[in-house]
């Protein structure tokens, strides 16, 4: 049986700390799904299906990495795709606080499910779609922010 991950999130847009937890993620499982959430209260930057093609672009040469949107629970996802666990980047201690208590709601909800937290790489600490999206507003360039395997300006 494959061990496969959901990598859930917004990815709006895709980040060079994404990227890494991704590629480092392979190697403790088989397979990664990157799920796209739709966010009601979030008011997106680039569409789902931009993001989704950012996304692919970035793994096009990696074929354990699929992408995927969807609305709704996460844990529902996951019982619905039969993925055991969920894959989540953790940045700063803030980080580790908010997700902890969604990973401790998700296993009250569903005992099956567990929540994998890896640490960010050193140098990707700072980045974050939300400082990505505000130097796009102000035309600048954040193409050190963002996976060399995209061009962000094709997207906009």
């Amino acid at each position: 049986m494959d061990k496969v991950a959901l990598f859930p999130g917004s990815f709006d847009p895709i980040t060079v700390g994404h990227e890494s937890i991704v590629y480092r993620s392979l190697s403790l499982f088989d397979k990664v799904i990157v799920a796209i959430g739709y966010n009601a209260n979030k008011k997106a930057f680039f569409s789902i299906e931009k993001r989704m093609a950012m996304i692919r672009q970035v793994f096009a040469n990696e074929p354990r990495v699929e992408v995927i949107s969807y609305e709704g629970l996460t844990v529902d996802l996951c019982n619905r795709l039969e993925v055991r666990y969920i894959l989540r980047g953790l940045r700063t201690s803030a980080d580790f606080e908010f997700e902890r208590a969604i990973a401790q709601v998700n296993k009250l909800m569903h005992p099956n499910i567990e929540t994998i937290f890896m640490l960010t790489a050193p140098q990707h600490t700072p980045v974050n779609s939300t400082i990505i999206r505000d130097i796009l507003l102000h035309n600048g360039n954040p193409s050190q922010f963002i996976p060399s395997a995209i061009n962000i300006k094709d997207y906009l």
